[in-house]
């Protein structure tokens, strides 16, 4: 019986992957459980298996073999479309590189999901904007990428990930390409969203950003080598909006 706070549930996950004749073995029967409302950063060198089980997580890619539960759902099992529709609807990406539309504004960037959710036009506009809003963009709506800097492309880039509510917010390096004093602004709006009750996975190798979360999961050679609560979580004043 699954717990109705768990909102991950993965249960002995193996990744294989075929290179010639020869077998990598990537994932080696992980097991994980991730609660509602959790913070966790996963983290682990070039090789643990860290990013195949982000995209495990995000619904990008599917296991070998085992069982990964989304809010009680094996979606392991899923069809592509049914795949599709989890990753718009329960899972908010967050990405190193933004993954912006050049040639549309911040406002049509985040509008995107929504279409996707089949809402209507009126709908959408209200509801990415209150997004944008939320992020500290009232400002920069009508904006488009080039015209935004990193941090603003990146507020951006969570807003889209927030719009349609999601059950997790998946953060590949979410600081990766920002310097030092925007990566703490970041940061710190992602500490925020979290006190909201937003639950959020960070995928990092930095021991600062990892610093953060409320619970830190390490990776080796495929499996969890460790999974601790963070005693030494970073307090945040609001961020810098």
């Amino acid at each position: 019986m699954i717990s109705k706070e768990t909102v991950i549930d993965i249960r002995n996950i193996v990744r294989n992957f075929q290179l010639g004749a020869e077998t990598i073995y990537v994932l080696k029967q992980l097991n994980l459980q991730i609660n509602r409302g959790e913070y966790v950063a996963l983290m682990g060198p070039s090789g643990s298996g860290k990013s195949t089980l982000m995209n495990i997580l995000g619904c990008l890619d599917t296991p070998t073999s085992g069982e990964y539960f989304l809010n009680g759902k094996d979606v392991a099992r899923l069809s592509d479309n049914e795949l599709a529709e989890i990753r718009n609807k329960e899972i908010g990406f967050i990405f190193q590189t933004f993954n912006l539309l050049p040639r549309s504004t911040a406002l049509d960037n985040v509008i995107l999901p929504l279409i996707y959710a089949g809402l209507k036009k009126q709908e959408r506009i209200l509801k990415a904007e209150k997004t944008l809003n939320q992020v500290g963009l009232a400002d920069r709506m009508t904006h488009k990428p080039n015209e935004l800097s990193g941090g603003q492309r990146q507020r951006v880039a969570i807003a889209r990930a927030l719009v349609n509510s999601p059950s997790i917010l998946l953060a590949d390096e979410p600081t990766g390409n920002l310097d030092s004093k925007t990566s703490i602004e970041i940061m710190g709006l992602l500490h925020e969203i979290h006190q909201q009750g937003n639950t959020i996975i960070i995928v990092t190798h930095e021991e600062d950003i990892a610093q953060h979360a409320h619970r830190i999961i390490r990776l080796r050679d495929g499996v969890v080598e460790s999974d601790e609560i963070n005693s030494n979580i970073r307090v945040y004043q609001k961020a810098n909006l």
